[in-house]
């Protein structure tokens, strides 16, 4: 059992965490970050299955992700953007299959007209409302005490463009059905965005991997970190109190009790709760924390000798809110020759494929990537399914939020430190929300901070 003095101890290992170590260490404070898995990386792992590397976790960089990329360039990581040339496929609700290129689904002109409708009704309450403060707003509760699924139907009765426009939210970005969350918290992703519009474009959000993983963020700066790092080592108490102008606490974990002044918890607000406080977290943070969770989605990985679509005019890209598989992606490393295909099954199509056995749960989502690409779609030499939901450390994916009228209820009080007890995770962040970025931005957030209120304290004399 190891025993650290720090001046911060951070819980997680992730890109929030380690950023936040990186940045307490420049401003001269001590820290030890505590992992509970046997690697770093949280929500982000670049790993090799069967002779192919393959993004588990989080992948992808948007130009706005300015706090991300300034990292990149730090740790001296470079990217390549996503392959993108060729036509896309778009499923129908039929089931009919159409080729197009450009960024509008080839819907009839009805369709489109309410898609678009939709769109700008988006684009203009995510400019009011921004990311920062959408609880703030006016019509926070209004919006944040209806389903989004209800909404869209509300402003449209068009079945079609309603399930669209809800997949670039429900299925593609908060994993939940429509009818589990907000419209106040579909507003505030597409503001963390800087528009809806900005979800809808894939070479947009989608726009650029790492080349060798994401994961290398969270490598790089554990190998700076050293020895400050433990892995394999879930926090299980915390006790505090306050000693003088400041506070003392102790993190206790299954490898190490360290001494500290601050602690980061760096995880998604799911698992604070796997901790024991000492004293009790106030009710607000009780009460707040069970209207938080994470979604659920498999990320599906499927590698062929060669790139095949590419040799049929297509991009990879696919969309179909009523397939399985709802988005499929053009996923290929960086220089390889080979040809890797991403997909996702989102909430409750992912809870009907989970019910199947392992082939025939592979059988059916291949079957679903080859009525976008073709029937060579269905002889994968790789095939895994990244599943988070069973992931002891994270349990869903990709980040949490509120459930119905969780948002404007709590949103303010989301960030608020309880003593020495701070939160940092993408789950919390207003720009680059669930993403990497977010965790960046988090991180340092979060260690100014401490660093404010460390500075604050030793501003005090001695009397």
């Amino acid at each position: 059992m190891l025993n650290l003095d720090r001046d911060v101890v951070i819980v997680g290992a992730g890109p929030s965490g380690l950023t936040a170590a990186r940045e307490l260490k420049k401003a001269g404070l001590s820290v030890a970050v505590l992992e509970a898995r046997d690697r770093v990386g949280g929500r982000t792992w670049t790993d090799t299955i069967d002779g192919a590397m393959l993004e588990i976790g989080g992948q992808w960089v948007s130009p706005d992700q300015t706090a991300l990329m300034g990292l990149l360039d730090e740790l001296g990581l470079k990217m390549y953007s996503r392959y993108r040339d060729g036509e896309s496929v778009y499923l129908a609700p039929d089931g009919s299959r159409t080729r197009y290129t450009g960024a509008s689904f080839p819907v009839s002109e009805t369709t489109a007209a309410e898609m678009e409708k939709l769109t700008a009704i988006l684009d203009g309450l995510a400019a009011e409302m921004g990311p920062e403060e959408p609880w703030a707003h006016p019509k926070a509760r209004e919006l944040d005490t209806i389903s989004f699924h209800h909404w869209l139907r509300q402003n449209s009765t068009d079945e079609e463009a309603c399930n669209n426009i809800g997949l670039f939210i429900a299925g593609g970005m908060l994993t939940k059905p429509a009818h589990a969350f907000s419209a106040l918290q579909a507003v505030l992703m597409a503001a963390s965005a800087g528009s809806f519009s900005n979800l809808t474009d894939e070479d947009f959000i989608l726009d650029k991997r790492v080349i060798g993983g994401m994961q290398q963020v969270s490598l790089l700066i554990a190998a700076e970190l050293g020895d400050d790092v433990v892995l394999n080592s879930p926090v299980r108490t915390i006790n505090w109190e306050p000693a003088g102008e400041g506070h003392r606490v102790t993190v206790e974990s299954e490898r190490a009790t360290v001494n500290a002044r601050f602690v980061i918890m760096a995880v998604p607000p799911n698992l604070y709760s796997r901790v024991s406080y000492n004293p009790p977290l106030p009710r607000r943070q009780h009460q707040m924390h069970q209207h938080q969770s994470l979604g659920l989605v498999i990320k599906v990985h499927a590698v062929y000798s060669t790139p095949f679509w590419r040799e049929d005019g297509l991009s990879g890209t696919g969309f179909g809110a009523d397939a399985l598989v709802q988005e499929v992606y053009d996923n290929t490393n960086h220089g390889d020759t080979r040809g890797t295909l991403v997909g996702f099954i989102s909430d409750e199509k992912a809870d009907a494929v989970f019910e199947l056995s392992a082939e025939d749960r592979k059988k059916k989502v291949l079957e679903s990537i080859a009525s976008f690409l073709g029937e060579k779609a269905l002889d994968a030499e790789v095939y895994y399914e990244s599943d988070w939901g069973s992931e002891e450390w994270t349990r869903g994916a990709y980040a949490a939020s509120y459930d119905l009228g969780g948002l404007h209820r709590y949103g303010k009080d989301q960030h608020a430190n309880v003593g020495p007890i701070y939160w940092s995770s993408s789950d919390l962040a207003a720009e680059g929300y669930q993403h990497v970025d977010g965790a960046v931005r988090m991180g340092q957030a979060t260690a100014a901070r401490i660093v404010t209120a460390n500075n604050r304290v030793a501003a005090v004399p001695v009397s």
